[in-house]
């Protein structure tokens, strides 16, 4: 039976239409409108009307955290397309509930749903700082900078309660080992005085994104993060305390937040802000059918225009997965957005120098049974 049905569970083959929507008072405040099976399982559930009307008596969905204990907790990549080879995710799903999140899909892989499962159902790598102290302080270890905030926000909502992320960063600073942040939350700011002890070594970096100045887009894209002046405002209390800082202008969604790339940048420049990317809205696996539903919800005289544009950036798709164009897409429409970022960002002076974070000062932890250095 599937965990949000209650009342009539209506089981399909995987090869038939996907699940409807979720009614909207039992999804108040989330991001997905639906909650379709994941990709790898066998059937998908539905829940329908069975004419007893007990849809409105349905309990809305709450966010749970299940606590799990990792068996390592430094991820490595080979992409050629992304600045960085290793990563820290503390979290599983993000209750920020972007619905554009790239991360969806990973959910499947837990028998769960892209869909409303991502940004209510949890995980919290409770055990990742001590696994983080032992594989720095693995003797075979090198030391590059760690990126957090790749996959889920590690400042969502939950680590005010969990301090995964703090708890993180305090490894991080006592080996002086460099990381870059990635985050929508102005919950990175509890942590200022971990970072600007860490910035004074040249060892960290922060960016945040920010989608759109429009808070009521804004608040149906990214519903439970923080609003776009909050993120603003982060960004100039970090440069102030001489934190390194980058703003993101991610995703860009044709016709729909593209026309603010300009005043985005302008925005976080006064902010104080050095750095600055982009990168193109990216639609995999159950991410499409997610957007589009969100689309004809939210943005129903813009959709067809909205998914127009992308495909003609995508080959004719939803989505290129080709390392070469998935960032930033190809033809006219893809050109234009990058030769509109590339012109502010210059007049504006972002990028105008690239900080690169010191490995050099790197010092591992003393594990258990290790001996101290003599020197």
């Amino acid at each position: 039976m599937d965990l949000h049905a209650s009342h009539t569970s209506l089981v399909r083959p995987r090869c038939a239409p996907e699940a409807g929507e979720i009614p909207q008072q039992r999804r108040r405040g989330r991001g997905s409108v639906s909650n379709r099976s994941g990709r790898f399982e066998p059937e998908t559930r539905e829940e329908v009307d069975d004419g007893w009307e007990s849809l409105g008596d349905l309990e809305p969905f709450v966010t749970s955290v299940q606590e799990e204990r990792a068996k390592s907790i430094i991820s490595r990549n080979t992409s050629p397309d992304i600045g960085f080879d290793q990563s820290i995710n503390p979290y599983r799903g993000c209750e920020h509930g972007c619905v554009y999140c790239y991360a969806r899909p990973t959910h499947a892989f837990l028998g769960l749903s892209a869909g409303l499962d991502f940004e209510s159902k949890l995980f919290a790598k409770v055990n990742a700082p001590a696994l983080l102290e032992r594989e720095l302080g693995d003797p075979k270890y090198t030391p590059r900078t760690i990126a957090l905030g790749t996959n889920t926000d590690p400042y969502q909502p939950i680590e005010r309660q969990y301090r995964i992320m703090r708890r993180l960063l305090e490894v991080l600073e006592r080996a002086n080992h460099p990381v870059g942040i990635v985050t929508k939350s102005a919950l990175i700011l509890r942590d200022k005085d971990i970072l600007s002890a860490m910035a004074e070594r040249g060892l960290v970096k922060v960016a945040l994104s920010v989608t759109t100045l429009d808070r009521g887009l804004a608040r149906s894209l990214e519903p439970r993060a923080a609003t776009p002046e909050k993120r603003l405002a982060a960004l100039r209390e970090l440069s102030d305390a001489g934190i390194p800082t980058a703003v993101m202008v991610a995703p860009v969604i044709p016709a729909l937040n593209d026309p603010e790339i300009e005043t985005i940048l302008a925005r976080a420049a006064a902010a104080g802000v050095r750095e600055a990317g982009y990168v193109m809205l990216r639609l995999p696996l159950e991410i499409s059918g997610l957007f589009r539903e969100w689309l004809l919800e939210h943005a129903p005289n813009r959709a067809k225009r909205v998914m127009s544009l992308i495909r003609s950036m995508r080959g004719g798709k939803d989505y290129d997965a080709n390392w070469s164009r998935r960032m930033r897409g190809q033809g006219p429409y893809a050109w234009q957005i990058g030769r509109r970022f590339e012109l502010a960002a210059k007049r504006l002076k972002l990028n105008a120098k690239s900080y690169d974070l010191r490995t050099d000062l790197f010092e591992p932890p003393i594990l258990p049974g290790q001996q101290m250095s003599l020197f």
